[in-house]
This record gives structure tokens, sequence and C-alpha cells, in this order.
């Protein structure tokens, strides 16, 4: 019996999230369903490194399974693209260690949120880019993202459907980035509540408007109250981005702004390129 691990990208527009449930129209039920027809198995259960939810996109998800089959790194991916949806795509395969773990190796996670500020919404970015008509403050924003940095009780962001064992989280940082229309909010952490990214987007929202000053987020934060803080935004351009794995070398993961100009094609400043932290190859 062998490990092989997965690198997939998707967009969650038009599926329930990640986590297999009873209906199907997960992402879990539809990589499942091409492996068993791939494998020609019964099952073949999964495990992936962050169960995403209604709405939003990866790309760079990380699963692994277990079988007995023995296939070439790009018969596995030709293959299962042959049976999945266009929304769906495997990226790579390679065998691992019997002992990695997609969810449990991970050291930290990344994702991004792709938001376009203009005036005029656009239909062609529909489901893959949030998009707010007013003017922000770039600056506010920065400031308020910088109160959030740091190991934290996140209650005041957190769903009132998470089933975290505790609120605790170490963000490890927080940018933002202006491309043009475009800003490009980065969170890194060792692990996120449910909705977590979604309720600081909306707080960081509230401040780029003016709305609320910089100060409030970190006031938000402190009072650990769900109901103090904003209301929370859309999945539209939420994107799981990156898993860092330093135990696992030989994944080909790209750094965020890597995989973000590989998928999407938008441009991140060339501080932001390269090699990235906790990544198994450095």
């Amino acid at each position: 019996m062998g490990r092989i691990a997965l690198g997939i990208s998707y967009d969650g527009s038009a599926w329930l999230g990640w986590q297999t449930q009873p209906g199907g129209r997960t992402l879990q039920d539809t990589l499942e369903a091409a492996l068993r027809r791939f494998l020609d198995a019964p099952a073949v259960p999964t495990v992936c490194a962050g169960r995403t939810d209604t709405g939003v996109h990866a790309l760079q998800q990380i699963v692994h399974l277990d079988t007995e089959a023995v296939r070439r790194d790009e018969s596995w991916v030709r293959a299962l693209n042959s049976h999945l949806p266009p929304s769906i795509s495997v990226q790579w395969a390679r065998p691992v260690a019997s002992d990695f773990h997609a969810r449990f190796d991970a050291r930290a996670r990344t994702y991004l949120y792709v938001l376009r500020s203009a005036p005029v919404r656009s239909p062609a970015l529909r489901g893959r880019v949030g998009w707010v008509h007013d003017v922000l403050d770039d600056a506010a924003m920065r400031e308020a993202a910088g109160l959030l940095v740091g190991e934290h009780d996140f209650s005041a962001f957190r769903s009132s459907e998470c089933q975290a064992a505790s609120p605790v989280r170490t963000l490890q940082a927080l940018d933002v980035v202006r491309q043009g229309e475009f800003l490009i909010f980065e969170f890194r952490a060792n692990a996120f509540l449910h909705h977590m990214v979604r309720n600081l987007m909306g707080t960081l929202l509230m401040v780029g408007r003016g709305r609320r000053p910089a100060s409030w987020a970190g006031e938000v934060l402190a009072g650990r109250d769900r109901r103090r803080a904003a209301p929370t935004f859309m999945p539209d351009g939420l994107y799981l981005a990156h898993v860092a794995y330093p135990q696992a070398p030989g994944l080909p993961l790209l750094a965020p702004a890597d995989a973000l100009r590989h998928h999407l094609g938008i441009a991140l400043s060339p501080e932001k390129d390269g090699e990235y932290p906790g990544d198994s190859r450095s």
C-alpha cells in the first residue's frame, strides 16, 4: 500500500464546499468518484489540507490517499482530469512517505482574498473575485491588519457553526497589496476557524470604507464577541493558496504570489514572489 499526494485547484462557485455530504455536490465527493473510476475500486477515501467552504476556491489544495495501484505521476493527472468536471483540476501527483498527512503535517496555510474595487461590477469576474464599489483606504486597512497579527483568541471572527476545540490561532501574516483596481489580502496562519478569513475581511472593509477607525479592529479582537464584528464577507474572491509542509520535500508547491499569477494572471510585486516561509524547498 502506497500513499499519493495530489495538488488540486478548483473553482468552488458551484460546489457545497470540500467536505463530503449525504446529498453529494461537494468537491470531496466528486474527486473520490473520479478516483473510484480511475482505480476501479469500491472506495478511495481522501484527506485534504483544508476544508474549504461553499463558494471558496483553491489554487493549491493538497490531498492524500492510500492505494495499491502503481501509476506514473503524469498518468494520475491525465486520468483523473478526464473524470473530473472543468471546474476541478489535478495539477500534479507525487508518491509520499506512508506517514505523510495532508492535514496534520501542515505547518501553515495561506489564503488569498482577491477583491476588485471599482464603480461597476464585472460579470466576467462573478464568483471568482470579490467586489466593492467603494474607494478603499489601503493604509488604514494595513494598520488594522497589523493589530490582528499574532496569537490571539479569534472568537470575534468565528462562525457560530465552528467546531474547533479552541478559538486560539496564530495569524502569522496579514498583508494588503494593491494591483490597480485589485487588492490582494494574504492571510497566513497555523490554522483557521470556520469563516475566519471572511469575517476578518468584513472588518477590514469597514475600516477601508472609513466607517470605523483602524483601532476598531483591535477592539473587536479583544472583545471576543462575534456580534461586535462586521458581517461575513462574500466567498467569491477567497482562495486556498498555499500549504507549508517542511517535512515533506518534493511537493511542487508554488509560493502564493506565483500560484495567483499562474491561475488568475494577477501579478504581485516582485518581493512577494519566489520562496515562501515554511516551504519544504527552503
